[in-house]
């Protein structure tokens, strides 16, 4: 049996409209604050609900499933509009301060200084170990090479975290 959109919408009854308009303040509710997902969770119990008071065939259940899906469609377009570009963008929900590297902040330790340091290795380097940089202790990685405690090491690089260190010569040059 087809189901036409006048006999779709005639089986709108008080409690359908209920649900739906429910579900809907719920779901706008739940966009618009943080939270624990309550009003989330409520209001797709409402649409659910609604389909099911609506539902008398199976043509009428996807109906309902389809308006339902581009509702909330619609209602996520407008809050993700409202993130970017509206009130919620200028509330305290979103973080509007920025840390950047021009001001002094670092997302990690600034090891770059160590670049160039002269120290010597407290354990054996296979290539990863540590190494001692006028009293400071770090992890550091050689560059492939297998290196015994109490070689003279040097940094030559820094990757993020990842010290990378040569051996040092008896006479100040790097091994290669």
């Amino acid at each position: 049996m087809e189901l036409t959109f006048a006999e779709f919408i005639q089986g709108f009854t008080v409690p359908v409209i209920i649900f739906m308009v429910l579900g809907t303040a719920l779901m706008i509710v739940e966009m618009f604050t943080p939270g624990f997902g309550v009003a989330g969770v409520l209001g797709i119990l409402c649409f659910v609900l609604a389909i099911v008071f609506r539902a008398d065939s199976l043509a009428a259940a996807l109906w309902m499933i389809i308006l339902v899906a581009m509702l909330v469609g619609v209602l996520l377009l407008i809050f993700l509009r409202s993130a970017t570009k509206g009130k919620i963008s200028r509330s305290a929900i979103v973080l509007q301060d920025q840390l950047k590297s021009e001001e002094g902040y670092l997302s990690s330790d600034d090891l770059q200084f160590f670049v160039g340091k002269d120290g010597v290795a407290l354990t054996v380097l296979r290539p990863s170990g540590m190494a001692d940089f006028d009293g400071v202790k770090l992890d550091v990685v050689s560059d492939g090479e297998y290196l015994e405690c109490g070689q003279k090491v040097r940094v030559v690089r820094v990757e993020g975290r990842r010290m990378v260190v040569q051996a040092i010569k008896p006479d100040g040059e790097l091994k290669a």
